[in-house]
């Protein structure tokens, strides 16, 4: 395998695309054309062309000096604002990467991820992406890197957040309304004493307590949107939102759900419901509760939002939203331009699962 190898290595580009077509004989279009536009040869001429190209060591066109001539990257990118293991290790950026992996599929593009930290201010990583366009994953308003991406003369959908850019399509869901049928379900059940777990809302890291006015300047607009419908739905049963606890995590983690509701219930222990602006967290939640002998829902309701399947395996009551559509629906508003002058806005439905992790409260 290593000489195999090494002579691989040691023939490398030996033949040029000109060298390669004197060889068989025909033009520089047809070898051309056999990388390129296959359908423009009969199945024997591409396969005499790609055996006698790998003989000669030719590995085939450049696809940097390819991208240059036709101003095609041939790739869509992601840009998200998380460390590049988290596209493969949340649940709902699982999803969603599917979603869009299947949109280039079908037409054929390549997908870069252009992963960026929250606490990064370096924009280069958006600047040098080789990409046709980029797909905006969920950022915080006034993001530094997606100014960066809107600098570039390529088109650009956002996932989620941040919402009403002038003339970028976006793809999301009405998180406020979603949030507002889950505490009325809470609230119904009889639940006034709530407690409020949240992923974090800003740029620095808070992992405490989040007073009204942080909840309510909160950069990243998801998050800003389901307290508030969390809020709306409870004031109309009449609770004082003020009164009501707020637990924040920057990182989006089982372990920070349980030690958020650690925190909570160490300060808060009259708390009969805990409801979760995401199932990750939730599900810590869960666990931090069961592990320390309390009853659910029989003493604590503990909800979540998102639907991924671990929520459905621990019967959590959550709020379910179509994160596989969004990653299709995103790419295919990227890829398939048409001929248009206004931006769209694509809202996806979301469906309350009840399950049995909501309950009354104990009497």
């Amino acid at each position: 395998m290593a000489e195999a190898l090494e002579g691989r290595r040691s023939t490398r580009r030996t033949a040029t695309l000109a060298s390669l077509a004197a060889e068989l004989g025909v033009s520089r279009t047809t070898v051309s054309n056999a990388y390129n536009r296959p359908d423009q040869l009969s199945p024997a001429l591409r396969r005499r062309v790609l055996d006698t190209a790998r003989r000669l060591g030719y590995p085939g066109p450049d696809p940097v000096a390819r991208s240059l001539r036709t101003r095609k990257a041939g790739a869509v990118g992601l840009l998200l604002t998380e460390a590049l293991s988290y596209a493969f290790r949340d649940p709902v950026a699982i999803q969603f990467l599917e979603g869009l992996a299947l949109a280039c599929e079908d037409n054929g593009s390549g997908l870069l991820l252009v992963p960026v930290s929250p606490e990064a201010e370096d924009v280069g990583a958006v600047s040098r992406a080789g990409v046709d366009g980029f797909v905006v994953y969920s950022m915080p308003d006034d993001d530094e890197h997606f100014a960066a991406v809107l600098e570039r003369p390529v088109p650009v959908v956002v996932c989620d957040q941040p919402t009403d850019v002038p003339d970028v399509d976006r793809v999301g869901i009405d998180d406020q309304a979603a949030m507002v049928e889950l505490a009325r379900h809470v609230a119904e059940l009889g639940h006034r004493k709530i407690g409020v777990l949240c992923m974090r809302l800003s740029l620095d890291r808070n992992d405490g307590f989040a007073s009204v006015e942080r909840q309510d300047s909160a950069r990243y607009e998801v998050q800003r949107r389901r307290i508030a419908g969390l809020r709306d739905g409870f004031v109309e049963a009449g609770v004082d939102w003020s009164t009501v606890p707020v637990v924040e995590r920057f990182d989006h983690t089982e372990a920070a759900g349980a030690n958020g509701l650690e925190q909570m219930l160490a300060q808060h222990p009259d708390v009969t419901a805990v409801l979760c602006t995401s199932d990750i967290l939730a599900l810590g939640a869960l666990r931090s509760a069961r592990s320390s002998g309390r009853d659910v829902p029989g003493e604590l309701t503990i909800t979540g939002f998102d639907g991924v399947p671990a929520a459905e395996r621990n019967g959590l009551t959550t709020v379910r939203q179509p994160s596989l559509d969004k990653g299709r629906a995103a790419g295919e508003l990227l890829l398939d331009r048409g001929d248009r002058q206004r931006s769209r806005t694509l809202l996806l439905p979301t469906e309350l699962m009840v399950r049995a992790t909501s309950g009354p409260p104990p009497r």
